[in-house]
């Protein structure tokens, strides 16, 4: 569960939004969490900006001498991190696992996969500057027609019904699932192979019925989906580059 922004004292300076690590300039979230009994600092999927929750309290001087301390991790491990690359005519972005030519033409009408001379094209018209937003729609569309057929199959095996279904751009979880029963998904997991989409469907699904990620739940998401290793292990070393991607 996301734990929320912490509300801090009303006499307090407000907390920084932004940190530089080696001449970048990353979003900055500073989480209070009451269960935190020292201080941890994540890089959010996809490079996207930084993570650090605290106890709650906790000086704003000691949260910088923390990450003064992380400089060189820091550096170290955004170095490592996979490039970020810009959705644009002549680069292969994965739809359901499989690597698509992005191929843009004049003209109007709907993005949509062909067979192309040398592997899968995405086609995508209209005016190049909309390019990548009508790549996203694409995206948003396909996720939506792959995982509801999945949620109204994984609710039926567990005999909860979920609220409702919505579709985000996450920066820090592929989906959740609320208390009120309302799940939601990364429109992005579109890009992964149809078998770690039903993963992740059936890991949502299983919090209907088990809000934890104890040996129940994990018991209940095998039975849902018997390949849960793989796709979780798959999810875990391929996620970070499809997070990374910028439309």
């Amino acid at each position: 569960m996301l734990q929320g922004f912490a509300r801090f004292r009303r006499d307090a300076p407000p907390r920084p939004d932004s940190h530089e690590v080696a001449g970048r300039t990353l979003p900055l979230a500073i989480v209070e969490n009451p269960r935190a009994k020292r201080l941890t600092l994540r890089i959010q999927p996809g490079d996207r900006g930084l993570k650090v929750t605290v106890p709650p309290g906790m000086a704003q001087a000691e949260i910088d001498r923390f990450l003064a301390r992380q400089q060189d991790w820091l550096t170290h491990k955004l170095a490592a991190m996979p490039d970020r690359p810009q959705v644009r005519p002549g680069i292969k972005l994965p739809v359901g696992g499989v690597n698509h030519l992005i191929v843009h033409e004049p003209g109007r009408g709907v993005t949509a996969p062909r067979a192309g001379a040398d592997g899968p094209e995405l086609v995508v018209r209209g005016p190049a500057e909309h390019l990548p937003r009508r790549v996203a729609d694409f995206l948003r569309k396909q996720a939506k027609a792959e995982i509801e057929p999945l949620v109204a199959r994984h609710t039926a095996a567990v005999g909860k019904p979920a609220r409702a279904v919505r579709y985000k751009d996450t920066v820090s979880r592929w989906g959740s699932c609320s208390s009120e029963g309302n799940l939601s998904f990364s429109w992005r997991i579109a890009m992964a192979p149809p078998a770690v989409i039903n993963y992740l469907v059936a890991h949502e699904v299983a919090h209907l019925r088990e809000m934890n990620h104890g040996p129940r739940f994990w018991a209940l998401c095998n039975e849902l989906c018997p390949d849960t290793d793989r796709c979780k292990a798959w999810l875990k070393r391929n996620g970070s580059k499809l997070q990374a991607i910028v439309f």
